[in-house]
């Protein structure tokens, strides 16, 4: 079974124009969220994306950008956590 995590909050985003399809995005990702579509990359599984940061990091064309341990999903998950009120880390303190 896939890990779940908070619906339409990851920051994964793919720039069809910059991507040629090489592939390295499908095999760095740890929770298969991208997939090939004919000869370029989509997101198959957004809601998947746990942020690490792999694929936007390893993409030689800058095709995909996330940013990684930001966000309301990563403040919920940490508040779960922690057991503490979840924070974005905004200078005014607010979330979600």
């Amino acid at each position: 079974m896939k890990q779940r995590y908070l619906k339409n909050v990851a920051t994964l985003a793919l720039n069809e124009e910059k991507c040629n399809g090489c592939g390295i995005c499908l095999d760095v990702c740890p929770h298969a969220v991208l997939g090939r579509a004919g000869r370029k990359i989509e997101i198959c599984d957004q809601d998947a994306c746990m942020e690490c940061g792999a694929c936007a990091v390893n993409c030689p064309f800058g095709a995909l950008s996330v940013q990684s341990g930001v966000g309301c999903a990563s403040a919920l998950i940490k508040a779960a956590l922690t057991g503490k009120e979840p924070t974005c880390g905004s200078d005014d303190g607010c979330c979600c």
